[in-house]
């Protein structure tokens, strides 16, 4: 199938809600462009792995409340192990996109900053969403992950107002508030990109 063929498909995926799907056939455009996909394939990339992961975060999210609520303590150690299963399939999709864009992506070296910025900073993204969920010394690992991947996109040269520099310093910020729980260092980020 040529890349025209597979965005045309992703774009059908999406509009049926089969972000699966939408990763796959975006997986083959990686594939074959790599570095080199546009602005617009770009977000239609974002698109496809944040809808993928994104009703597993909110699952996780939902459990963990209900598991707060003492009406359902007899029901915990089903819930500990529903929400196992949801959260290990996070990690996987989580890892999967990490590992798409190092293969595919960055070890080809995108050709401007912007696009590098870019995948660079979902590489930290999607390790911190991996936070959320990790215990132990896999934590350690993906937030110390998240943190270099941040760091590295922050050391690209953009311009000042430009929208990745900014969405980056967002959720480097987040980043900050929510995994490393240093809200000092989260004030201060935000602060410097206003």
């Amino acid at each position: 199938m040529s890349v025209e063929e597979n965005i045309f498909l992703a774009r059908v995926a999406e509009q049926a809600e089969r972000f699966d799907d939408m990763v796959e056939f975006l997986e083959r455009v990686l594939m074959e462009k790599g570095a080199d996909v546009s602005t617009d394939e770009r977000n239609l990339l974002s698109v496809a792995f944040k809808n993928l992961i994104s009703s597993k975060r909110a699952a996780c999210r939902t459990i963990q409340a209900i598991e707060q609520n003492p009406k359902y303590t007899k029901f915990n150690e089903a819930l500990k192990v529903y929400k196992g299963t949801i959260e290990q399939k996070l990690q996987e999709d989580c890892q999967k996109v990490v590992d798409l864009i190092e293969n595919n992506v960055l070890r080809k070296t995108p050709s401007d900053g912007e696009a590098k910025c870019f995948f660079v900073k979902m590489v930290g993204d999607y390790y911190r969403y991996m936070a959320e969920s990790a215990k132990g010394d896999k934590l350690e690992k993906v937030k110390n992950q998240a943190l270099q991947s941040y760091k590295d996109a922050m050391n690209i040269t953009l311009p000042p107002c430009s929208p990745i520099k900014l969405g980056l310093a967002l959720n480097f910020s987040v980043f900050h508030y929510e995994a490393m729980k240093d809200s000092k260092a989260a004030v201060a980020l935000a602060d410097q990109a206003l």
